[in-house]
């Protein structure tokens, strides 16, 4: 059976680099799975879960905003802001990086476009963080 070779790469990190059988990401066109003998494709990720099937399980990450591209010879890159495992994510420090977002949101909404801008973006990536973990971890508390 034919697999992917998927990089997930962040500015300050490589996230991911394995041999899969599929990738679901979100794209500002929707969500979309990404298969074996794919055609080429280049699309602007949006923030949101991830998710990696290698041998029949699955894995979970989040991205924020960035690019995929879909190469010939089952190569696919994913370059983005942010990246992590959902084993990596902790709700504590997620909800206070929202709750700082928020404040600076606030903070920026009649002062600067680009600043304001750039808030909601962060905002839009803590809001993504906690939707994933709260789906993908087991939390008792969570309801």
């Amino acid at each position: 059976m034919a697999t992917l070779h998927l990089k997930i790469v962040t500015p300050e990190r490589e996230v991911y680099n394995d041999t899969v059988d599929s990738l679901t990401a979100m794209t500002q066109m929707g969500e979309i799975t990404i298969l074996p003998n794919h055609v080429p494709l280049v699309a602007n990720l949006r923030a949101g879960e991830m998710s990696v099937k290698v041998k029949g399980e699955e894995q979970f990450l989040v991205a924020s905003t960035g690019f995929i591209e879909v190469r010939p010879g089952n190569q696919v890159i994913v370059l983005a802001d942010t990246a992590e495992r959902v084993e990596e994510l902790e709700l504590e420090k997620i909800a206070e990086a929202k709750e700082r977002a928020i404040r600076l949101l606030e903070e920026k909404r009649h002062v600067d476009d680009v600043a304001f801008a750039d808030a909601a973006a962060m905002l839009e990536r803590e809001l993504a963080r906690e939707r994933v973990v709260i789906r993908r971890k087991k939390y008792r508390d969570v309801k």
